[in-house]
């Protein structure tokens, strides 16, 4: 009876139902599938944003056109094969950037894109229990969140999310030899950013050893990434 309840429990996160195993195919709604989702590898995931990322920046959407028509289709389960942390900004719309299917990914988002316990639990839930096989930490150029941390501003709970970028304040402005260290300087800015996002993408896996063994397993990978939000350019890091 324990065990029955277990699994019951576990279809119940998930989302999940018996006849939603059955599934869509993705050949003929885009929606994933447990088998599709199971068929994918971390770097397959990775191609499939790329691909999405350049779609949109071609003006050439696909999959958004069908999002509401999806809906129906993956009310009774999902199987999203990748985990974005992306930040708060109204301008990153992270389902229209990658050109995602209604059910592609979870998305979880935060000003300056910190990882948090919350978060972080919620990236467990979404690797170890769903089967996500990718996660992404994403930052964008110019970010508000970045540059109260780099002026160090202060406001009610602010402060607290913006003491969590303050390590990547100071590990640019330890050698940084180009301007103004402040919001001021564009340049400063975005190498703070793309610092945070580093921080952050390595602090996953130092915080949370359910995502360690899955990635030393290879069953999850972890990339950063940052937006540049004049030309919609998601630009993945090494």
């Amino acid at each position: 009876m324990k065990t029955k309840f277990v699994l019951l429990s576990l279809f119940i996160l998930l989302g999940s139902t018996v006849p939603a195993l059955g599934g869509y195919m993705t050949d003929d709604t885009g929606v994933q599938t447990k088998d599709s989702q199971s068929a994918l590898s971390a770097d397959d995931a990775l191609k499939l944003l790329k691909e999405g990322n350049a779609r949109f920046i071609d003006g050439k959407l696909k999959n958004q056109d069908n999002y509401r028509d999806q809906v129906s289709q993956t009310a009774d389960g999902q199987y999203p094969f990748a985990s974005i942390l992306s930040c708060l900004d109204s301008r990153v719309g992270v389902e229209q950037i990658f050109d995602l299917n209604n059910g592609d990914a979870f998305v979880g988002r935060v000003a300056g894109n910190v990882m948090n316990p919350d978060m972080l639990g919620s990236f467990e839930f979404a690797t170890k229990l769903a089967g996500s096989k990718l996660i992404v930490v994403l930052g964008h150029t110019q970010c508000g969140a970045v540059k109260g941390a780099c002026d160090g501003a202060e406001l009610g709970n602010l402060t607290g999310l913006l003491n969590r970028i303050e390590p990547a304040v100071d590990l640019v402005s330890k050698d940084w030899m180009d301007g103004l260290k402040s919001s001021k300087n564009a340049r400063f800015v975005d190498a703070v950013v793309e610092a945070n996002v580093r921080l952050a993408r390595d602090g996953i896996v130092k915080e949370s050893p359910v995502i360690k063994e899955l990635v030393d397993e290879g069953k999850v990978k972890i990339v950063g990434a940052v937006y540049d939000l004049e030309s919609g350019l998601v630009r993945f890091l090494s």
